[in-house]
């Protein structure tokens, strides 16, 4: 069973009990950077919209089957109110509870059903244990989703064609990317960057971003750099848990090879996942 094989058990057997993102990561025994990764590279849902679909799905079902007092179908899934219920219920389907339950019908809702997952289609890869010295970077970041990944190529052709040359007293090496740990919607910010040997207030909309030091897993990206989720995918669900380490909720750095090109995507990168100290928690 994968990592997000895993949270889905978690979030349907206790669906009539109260859940946040670090309630479910700790049932899996990880941490919540680690559980939003690996939901959302597998699904393509935020851990938290996703529960929040379900749970008002099966509520729909409730109200449409006639349920005599919405206030009591709130209380079971999770509202304290009526009032929350009923504009999460609207933001949810584009209707009202009392709509719902009045026509008896779910033929206008989108309704999401239970998920079914399977393992990534990349081979699971197998991590080398790294030490990350202290960066100090300037980059261009912008807000992230496991839906909206896609924009992240035209956010690097931004960085490097409108911004790179601009940004002084850069250390030698190729531009890093930096994965912000994901929020309980699902999202998080991403940035394109270069080391610096120092920081001087840069120009916006670039942002200067410390990274210290510590223990990484470090896994290697050989194909094509637009299979990277794949990649990812199989680190968080498989590959992690299978080493049995436990990722901190800190930022992930994509480190690109001396051979990667830009033009063609290809040359590889490696993506170093901070860890957690042993003895005192997360990192963050």
């Amino acid at each position: 069973m994968s990592l997000a094989d895993k949270a889905l058990w978690v979030i349907e057997r206790n669906s009539g009990r109260e859940l946040t993102l670090g309630s479910i990561a700790a049932a899996c025994n990880v941490s919540r950077s680690h559980l939003a990764n690996a939901f959302g590279t597998a699904s393509g849902w935020p851990v938290m919209a996703y529960l929040r679909a379900r749970r008002l799905s099966e509520a729909a079902k409730r109200l449409a089957a006639g349920a005599p007092d919405i206030l009591s179908v709130a209380l079971e899934f999770g509202y304290g109110s009526h009032e929350a219920f009923t504009r999460a219920f609207r933001e949810q389907f584009g209707a009202t509870p009392e709509e719902v339950r009045n026509s008896g019908s779910l033929g206008r809702l989108e309704l999401v059903a239970p998920l079914r997952l399977t393992n990534g289609r990349a081979r699971t890869p197998i991590p080398s244990l790294r030490e990350l010295r202290r960066l100090r970077l300037v980059g261009l970041s912008a807000p992230c989703s496991f839906e909206s990944a896609i924009g992240i190529p035209a956010q690097w052709q931004a960085f490097m064609c409108d911004h790179y040359a601009d940004i002084a007293d850069k250390a030698p090496g190729i531009p890093i990317g930096v994965c912000r740990a994901p929020d309980e919607d699902g999202c998080f910010e991403y940035m394109c960057a270069t080391e610096v040997r120092s920081v001087s207030s840069p120009r916006k909309p670039l942002a200067a971003l410390d990274i210290e030091s510590g223990t990484c897993a470090v896994f290697d990206h050989r194909d094509h750099v637009s299979t990277i989720y794949d990649t990812y995918t199989a680190i968080w669900n498989e590959a992690l848990p299978a080493a049995g380490l436990n990722a901190a909720n800190g930022p992930v750095l994509e480190f690109h090879n001396d051979a990667f090109d830009p033009g063609t995507g290809l040359g590889g990168l490696t993506i170093w996942i901070p860890l957690e100290r042993s003895g005192n928690g997360s990192t963050t």
